[in-house]
């Protein structure tokens, strides 16, 4: 294969992307080899790919292309999720944008319409992330509302209303005015807000005084139904047993007492509205207050509230501090900053809600999913999430599982005629249970109504990892047998309880293991500000354009450069240059590699054998680093590992010393070792960049057809010689130190020069390196001379003859200057050490480093001294 002269990412993506298809290489069935599996956490099923599903879709690929080239049956099951809020609120602006409202359709016309939408816009994102490389199994492919996956949502949500774990009632929730549904409490996020503590008035019945109530929220007080103080409040005691007139509304409603009451807030009289407050419901419960629902479902005021009908919450709210200023009835008013609750969603402040909705019971379900991330049956890296987890499972709240939409999987509830109804998995089923319930055989199923909501989307996901190899359906199936547990999830910390907790709660409730046994959440990807990248802020690049400008494996590169485990990513572009840049210079170095001419007749150079048994040290070395950071899930730092491997060691060391003289051919010997070097950087590269690694290993050498770099074992650390590796940074450090001396004194590198040990210990072992790297043509031992630039590598001293090149008067400047500094880096040593605490104290390696220390720098001192007493003789 002939190589092109500079590396094209576009010539070179889509065709390997496509061999890997079309010789399926990505598939995935039961076998007799360790399974590793991961589920796609999947992305609205409309959705397109933003910075954060590169992130953590990079992160999926490393580790599964990682496991294949293991030996593991690797298994990345790819899908896409409903999304009912999201998705619905688009089909709504679409249809509204034709004319069209929602309330105008039935629910069986909208949904055609859902569908199409679906069909339309459904799996751009999928397609999207095989540009970025993605090696998902793609005939395993699963949506939550396709059939397999709805009948795994009845199914379970039929066995759990008949454990008792679900149920039907009236309760308190967040609701959304502008999805106009019930929202879980993790759907709702709290944001500070600058606003108003109102002073209301409420005069005692029968008397001339006032009550004061400080309020932030004035236009809920038609739905007040008490007035509540603490019982041990003295400046309200003369309220004890009175009533109190609710102001603008005149409804008489009695003060009650509660030690819930903060007497330091405000006057210490708290308004009671239960049908607008989460704890004024429970007020409302223990002393058995009605409830007046003010509020229309889409923020409006209702009838109920008898003033400002059909008037939006926050209008009124202006409206009512007005009226209240012209009736005498505001005392004063505060700026405050309080935290406000918002839909997940749609981004606008939620309001408590009195509703009939769906509950699922969570205390049962939390037990041994909290036990096991505890005690480490499931790990989260990294593990400062426990506590969060930890916190939230023991603080746990029913999760309120019904949405007022018609996108979703429908609640399987029946209504029947006389009143009750019964749940079922089929309408049949649903009919034959009516017709026991009811005594009556004659029911049809006309005569029974469907509850009208559909459920939480997070209800279909949550069974996600068992959903997808059809574990609820069949429960012992083959699939599931093999796959289950799976290995590793990959994640963000913010869906933690939406998703992740619910997850670990259905495994253990439907298979009684784990779901998964790793968790990796990633951090969230920021501008170079440190804002969150949003479409709102402008400032998230298109990936499929990055990709374009850079190539995959460049911004696969970029992401993860600067991303480890949990901690956010400050993304810079310059990064994704940075990927593109090394990609080149692999290209360059394999493209030198293939142009040298090989002969078997040259014999293998020393300088050559040396340099291939300290690479192949330094690869072992760099492979079970890369292992042990791999198996620790610090994938940044495994990629840095083996891009400073290639960059700083391969292409910077053993090149330089292999490469053969100019025009003159390569030994066969070290030609083929460089190449085997070479397809073992490119396995150890591959999870990282796969499509620039399949295009060197199969330029390489021969291949058949089918076989690919992505299906090629790892190679092994073996046997680290840790030895040879630090022998040779020091032999670095000497080569390093010579080469300074040619720069400093601006020697030309076709001028030879000579090396003098002058005392303490060199490896002899490498003399055919240094020669060639620094173009020598002796090194012996030798007294020091005048003319000599001198230098110490560890406690060995050094000098290179510089008769007739030298400037004596600088040469004993930089000497002088060198020794100020030794000496006040030693005062600081002698400092430590002359602390008898320090030395009593101190770890005794510590106290033993700091005593090297002390030597070495004494002698470097003595050293420079005498060279410079040499020069100024």
């Amino acid at each position: 294969m002939e190589l092109a002269s500079k590396y094209d990412p576009s010539a070179v993506e889509g065709k390997w992307y496509g061999y890997w298809l079309e010789h399926g290489l990505f598939g995935s069935k039961p076998d007799g080899r360790e399974p590793y599996t991961v589920v796609i956490p999947p992305p609205n099923v409309t959705g397109v790919l933003h910075m954060g599903h590169m992130l953590n879709n990079t992160i999926q690929d490393i580790l599964v292309r990682r496991a294949r080239m293991l030996g593991k049956n690797a298994c990345w099951v790819p899908g896409t999720d409903h999304a009912s809020i999201a998705t619905e609120a688009k089909v709504v602006a679409k249809l509204a944008s034709e004319g069209i409202r929602k309330t105008d359709l039935t629910r069986e016309a909208f949904l055609e319409h859902a569908w199409d939408w679906t069909r339309k816009h459904g799996g751009i994102i999928l397609e999207q992330l095989k540009k970025l490389g993605a090696s998902c199994d793609w005939n395993r492919t699963c949506f939550t509302m396709d059939e397999q996956r709805s009948e795994s949502v009845l199914k379970v949500f039929v066995d759990l209303y008949n454990k008792g774990q679900i149920y039907r009632g009236v309760r308190m929730v967040h609701w959304d005015p502008k999805a106009f549904t019930a929202l879980s409490d993790e759907e709702v996020i709290y944001k500070e807000q600058q606003g108003k503590l109102y002073y209301l008035k409420y005069r005692i019945e029968g008397e001339d005084g006032y009550a004061v109530v400080a309020t932030t929220r004035p236009e809920t007080i038609m739905g007040d139904t008490a007035m509540c103080i603490h019982p041990d409040d003295p400046k309200n005691r003369h309220l004890h047993g009175k009533k109190v007139i609710v102001p603008l509304v005149n409804r008489s409603v009695p003060v009650i007492e509660d030690e819930y009451v903060d007497m330091e807030f405000g006057t210490g009289c708290l308004k009671v509205t239960p049908a607008h407050d989460v704890n004024d419901y429970m007020l409302g419960e223990k002393y058995n207050l009605p409830g007046i629902d003010i509020f229309n479902d889409d923020g409006t005021i209702s009838p109920a509230g008898e003033i400002y009908i059909g008037m939006d919450r926050f209008d009124v709210r202006k409206q009512i501090v007005a009226d209240l200023k012209a009736a005498g009835l505001l005392e004063k008013e505060e700026d405050y900053t309080n935290k406000v609750g918002f839909s997940e969603r749609t981004d606008v402040p939620i309001e408590p809600k009195l509703s009939m909705q769906w509950f699922l019971k969570m205390e049962d379900l939390a037990k041994p999913a909290l036990e096991a991330v505890m005690d480490d049956t499931i790990r989260f890296y990294p593990s400062k999430y426990k506590n969060t987890y930890r916190h939230w499972m023991e603080n746990i709240k029913d999760w309120c599982i019904s949405r007022q939409l018609w996108w979703g999987h429908r609640i399987p509830a029946y209504y029947l005629p006389e009143g009750g109804y019964v749940v079922a998995g089929t309408d049949d089923e649903a009919l034959q249970l009516a017709r026991e319930k009811s005594g009556n055989p004659n029911l049809s199923a006309s005569d029974l109504r469907r509850d009208e909501d559909c459920l939480d989307t997070w209800f279909s996901s949550w069974l996600w990892p068992i959903s997808v190899f059809d574990g609820i359906n069949r429960p012992d199936n083959e699939d599931i047998n093999y796959y289950y547990p799976t290995n590793d999830l990959v994640t963000a910390p913010e869906i933690i309880f939406f998703w992740v907790a619910r997850m670990i709660m259905s495994g253990f409730e439907y298979r009684r293991r784990p779901c998964f046994y790793n968790v990796y959440f990633t951090g969230i990807v920021r501008d170079k500000l440190g804002r969150k990248m949003s479409k709102s802020l402008g400032n998230s690049p298109d990936p499929i354009e990055l990709m374009d400008r850079y190539g995959a494996d460049g911004v696969r590169m970029g992401m993860l450069l600067s991303s480890p485990a949990g901690n956010d990513l400050p993304f810079d572009e310059a990064l994704c240059e940075q990927g593109r840049n090394f990609n080149n210079k692999i290209w360059n170095a394999f493209r030198l590699v293939k142009g040298w001419e090989v002969s078997d007749a040259v014999p293998q150079p020393v300088s050559a054998k040396i340099a291939v048994d300290w690479f192949n040290a330094r690869l072992s070395a760099a492979i079970g680093q890369m292992d042990d950071e791999l198996n620790k899930y610090r994938i940044s730092e495994a990629l840095m590992t083996v891009y400073k491997l290639f960059r700083d060691e391969f292409s910077s060391w053993y090149l330089e010393m292999v490469k053969p003289a100019y025009l003159q051919p390569v030994d066969a010997l070290t030609y083929e070792a460089t190449l085997n070097f070479f397809e073992k950087l490119t396995l150890l590269l591959h999870p990282f960049m796969p499509f620039i690694t399949e295009e060197i290993w199969q330029s390489i050498s021969e291949r058949k057809p089918g076989e690919s770099i992505m299906v090629t074992r790892m190679p092994d650390a073996g046997n680290i010689n840790d030895k040879s590796v630090a022998d040779f940074e020091t032999v670095k450090q000497l080569v390093t130190a010579i080469r300074s001396v040619r720069l400093e004194r601006n020697i030309p590198n076709k001028e030879a020069l000579a090396l003098r040990i002058v005392s303490g210990e060199h490896m002899e072992a490498y003399n055919a390196v240094v020669m060639k790297l620094c173009n020598l043509e002796s090194i012996e031992r030798a007294e020091k001379e005048g003319a000599a630039a001198s230098f110490m590598v560890g406690t060995t001293e050094y000098t290179v003859p510089l008769e007739g090149t030298i400037d004596k008067e600088e040469e004993i400047r930089k000497m002088e200057e060198e020794i100020g500094y030794l000496e006040g880096f030693l005062n600081s040593v002698m400092k430590k050490l002359g602390n008898e605490k320090f030395v009593a104290n101190a770890k005794p390696e510590i106290v033993a480093n700091e005593r090297k220390k002390r030597a070495d720098a004494e002698s470097k001192i003595n050293t420079l001294r005498e060279n410079v007493n040499k020069l100024k003789g």
